[in-house]
């Protein structure tokens, strides 16, 4: 099959450090290239992949100074992509809404992955305009505040299988990982750790727009005598990062469509702690991979539950449900669908002229 990945330009796919979406973009394209697919991929230009590179930009956004208007080299990877669009059995979009006007204008069938919150009322006329564009969510939870659109699946992230392996190190603190903003919560996990008596390592970005609030509220914070601020770290400190860890601290206060570190977390062995919001009761086995709870006292009644939770079977349920290979025939299979779809409605408009 060959099939087009198409990709933001905020960060390089990989990402250099953090980055969610494009990270996944990665697992997926390799993933799909492993099962013998014809895959391009539209990127910025510093992307690594073993799939064909359509280089739309030069570099990632968010690492070029230069760059001002972020949506201008969007609008031209949707050009270059319509222009191409023919060569391929199908499209596979990662930005959200941009799509959907243009390409349900043109033949090859398209499907567009939704990666962020859904929930922002100004959404909402967009997906009853465009409600035919046949959109994959992350978790069933991500669907609930748009149920006008065409769903045609729900595919879970998967990582590499041997991306991240549990380390041979001694379990020593609590972790955060991730991103420093107000729905993340990492004060909540300061205070979890805080109340269980534990230190904390906190592995986070600070996005420009959340200097103010980690200015403010989150850097006083890491004066605490249990706090260690590490900082953005790399795909390859990861693994040791995480298999160092007691447990995983998600205590976030928002609609989480996925949480990718909950499984990167898994990869390793690591139990994760997690508020029950959005995705987490999908992607966590309650006992198993970790525990879900309500609030700060919840999970510092986890944290002293945690030796109930052997690390191999987190393990072992991470190779069972959140490979990348998995997520990739998850998606072939809704490729089918739509390029099935496309084939009945082209026979339809045939039958109706020739009557």
């Amino acid at each position: 099959m060959k099939i087009a990945q198409i990709a933001p330009l905020t960060e390089s796919v990989p990402p250099k450090l953090y980055g969610g979406t494009e990270r996944v973009v990665s697992y997926i394209t390799e993933a799909l290239v492993e099962l013998g697919h014809d895959v391009t991929l539209f990127a910025s230009g510093d992307s690594v992949t073993s799939a064909k590179l359509e280089p739309v930009w030069p570099r990632a956004l968010r690492l070029d100074p230069g760059i001002r208007d972020r949506i201008a080299p969007h609008m031209l990877l949707m050009e270059l992509v319509r222009r191409q669009a023919e060569n391929f059995d199908v499209l596979h979009f990662h930005l959200d809404y941009y799509s959907f006007s243009v390409f349900k204008r043109q033949d090859t069938p398209f499907v567009t992955t939704m990666h962020g919150r859904l929930d922002l009322p100004e959404q909402q006329p967009v997906f009853d305009t465009f409600n035919t564009a046949p959109v994959i969510s992350i978790s069933n939870a991500q669907r609930h505040p748009l149920p006008q659109a065409k769903w045609l699946t729900t595919v879970y992230h998967g990582l590499p299988e041997q991306l991240y392996t549990p380390q041979p190190v001694e379990q020593k603190y609590l972790a955060f990982l991730g991103r420093i903003s107000p729905e993340k919560r990492v004060d909540i996990a300061i205070r979890i750790a805080g109340r269980c008596g534990m230190p904390i390592r906190i592995a986070a970005k600070v996005d420009s727009a959340d200097r103010e609030y980690f200015e403010r509220e989150i850097r006083p914070l890491l004066d605490l005598p249990y706090v260690e601020f590490i900082g953005e770290i790399a795909d390859h400190q990861k693994a040791e990062f995480l298999s160092g860890a007691h447990a995983l601290l998600f205590p976030i206060d928002w609609p989480e469509p996925f949480g990718l570190v909950m499984i990167e977390a898994m990869a390793c062995g690591t139990p994760v702690i997690a508020f029950n919001r959005g995705s987490v009761p999908e992607v966590l086995e309650e006992g198993v991979t970790g525990f879900i709870v309500e609030d700060e006292i919840g999970a510092v009644a986890a944290v002293n539950r945690l030796h109930k939770v052997p690390r191999a079977g987190v393990r072992q349920r991470f190779e069972e449900r959140f490979t990348s290979h998995r997520m990739a025939q998850q998606y072939v299979d809704a490729y089918q669908s739509v390029i099935r779809a496309q084939k009945r409605s082209r026979f339809k408009v045939i039958d109706t002229s020739g009557s």
